[in-house]
């Protein structure tokens, strides 16, 4: 089992030199990778509802700092050697997908092919009516930004004849250094599921019934040509030992867990702790 820490850059986590120590703890505590949250902006009083808490509203208030994603990833992959870099996830339809596969490109160029790009359509409208994408194309546009960066990031003189981008001859390099970034499809719904099932490398339900959504996972995997044990699992939910047992028995991949404290005292203190609670007794 791999773990993973998610929202890792929310809050006091932000700030540079608590994130180059959380990288660096986790590191020391065999937490494989950390993950990302991304909000541009959060509009005050948006009435849209965030699927993850039972009000509806997202946790810290409208005006909790969240920094760029992979910007924060940068500064921390600087300050640690070994540590995977996820996002989970980012807005893809939010981004424009030429200019976004130059930047993971380069990140990943930089840290030795240490990246994983975890993607969501959104759900936030107003962050959506903000920025000028059209909400009702987002699913569209996740589509199409996937193939156009895999394109870009494994090709020279690309075409692409898209409804979103069109590229004629395009050269972006660095490539990555892992040859391609893999990217992991991040939702709770049935179209994840498929969406997961046919273009991801991997699958991250941030909720939702599992023994509903493997299923939908694998049947459009099988539809697609691909080999659904391929698609790598990423779920949350567990604490302890029993828990990551079952979830291993479920054919989860890797856990994430979040963050078990928010100054790097006791960051150290708690990882340590789910080090020889979990990790050494689960592997």
């Amino acid at each position: 089992m791999k773990y993973g820490i998610i929202f890792a850059n929310v809050g006091p986590l932000g700030r540079p030199e608590i994130a180059a120590e959380l990288g660096q703890i986790c590191e020391e505590n065999g937490i494989e990778s950390v993950w990302t949250v991304e909000h541009v902006i959060v509009p005050g009083g948006y009435a849209s509802e965030y699927p993850y808490a039972k009000d509806g509203k997202m946790p810290g208030g409208d005006d909790a700092p969240v920094p760029d994603p992979l910007i924060w990833l940068t500064w921390v992959g600087a300050h640690t050697t070994t540590l995977r870099l996820a996002t989970g996830i980012l807005i893809l339809p939010q981004r424009n997908p030429v200019v976004l596969a130059k930047e993971v490109a380069t990140l990943d160029h930089l840290t030795g092919g240490r990246v994983t790009l975890g993607i969501g359509v959104g759900w936030l409208e107003e962050e959506f009516d903000a920025l000028g994408v059209p909400f009702a194309e987002r699913a569209a546009r996740t589509d199409e930004h996937v193939a156009v960066m895999r394109a870009l990031w494994t090709g020279t003189a690309v075409d692409f004849d898209g409804e979103f981008t069109t590229l004629r001859a395009a050269h972006s390099f660095p490539h990555p250094a892992q040859g391609s970034v893999p990217i992991v499809v991040g939702g709770h719904t049935k179209a994840a599921a498929r969406r997961a099932g046919r273009l991801g490398d991997g699958f991250f339900p941030g909720k939702g019934d599992w023994s509903d959504l493997q299923p939908v996972m694998r049947e459009a995997a099988v539809e697609a040509g691909r080999d659904p044990d391929a698609i790598e699992i990423t779920r949350g939910g567990a604490m302890d030992a029993d828990g990551v047992k079952r979830m291993m028995d479920e054919g989860c991949d890797r856990l994430v867990i979040p963050p078990l404290a928010f100054d790097p005292a006791g960051l150290r203190d708690a990882l340590a702790q789910f080090a020889d609670d979990v990790i050494a007794k689960v592997g």
